[in-house]
């Protein structure tokens, strides 16, 4: 959540953040309307913006420090915490996070959509309704096929294209939807 959000969920203004914080207006009015990064900010200043705000540097800082680990390690993650959180309190987290959107609104496709595949595999699983806020997102497909790294190099290996077209047919739907080869969300270590 970026700093402008902050404020309006709080109920605060720039100049009411100045005063709490003990902040100069300038770097206030600067840092919300993008002139300044809040991440160039020293330390002490982003302590007492997020102390202020009540919320910690990280939290202010999230939107502005993107780290966008590669696609396998993020799979391999949320197949991770599918395991260690079971399918319907990672259900219920995932939807209460509104990761799904959040990651959308980055543009991290690949990412968003595995995650929306993921939820929506659980639900039919567990005998759940989809999670009718996401539906906008739902008709949205990759433009092309992202498959497993393993698929990848066996392919490569073989000269041949017949793995690809294996795994498509033995893919989780919910994933095909958009374009994700996924057939083993389970058998994490």
């Amino acid at each position: 959540m970026n700093i402008n959000e902050l404020l309006k969920q709080k109920g605060i203004t720039k100049y009411r953040l100045s005063k709490t914080s003990g902040v100069p207006f300038t770097t206030i009015s600067e840092i919300t309307t993008g002139k300044s990064k809040i991440k160039n900010c020293t330390g002490d200043t982003l302590y007492r913006i997020a102390k202020s705000l009540d919320v910690t540097i990280e939290e202010l800082l999230a939107d502005s420090m993107e780290y966008r680990q590669g696609f396998e390690a993020y799979k391999s993650n949320i197949c991770h915490a599918v395991k260690d959180l079971g399918d319907i309190d990672f259900i219920i987290a995932t939807l209460e996070s509104d990761t799904i959107r959040k990651l959308y609104q980055r543009r991290w496709y690949p990412e968003s959509l595995y995650l929306l595949a993921m939820v929506d595999y659980l639900s039919r699983l567990n005998g759940l309704p989809a999670c009718a806020q996401y539906n906008d997102i739902r008709a949205v497909k990759l433009k092309e096929t992202i498959y497993p790294a393993s698929i990848l190099t066996l392919s490569a290996a073989l000269k041949s294209d017949a793995p690809k077209t294996d795994s498509i047919r033995e893919a989780i739907p919910e994933f095909m939807r958009f374009n994700i080869v996924e057939s083993e969300v389970r058998d994490v270590c």
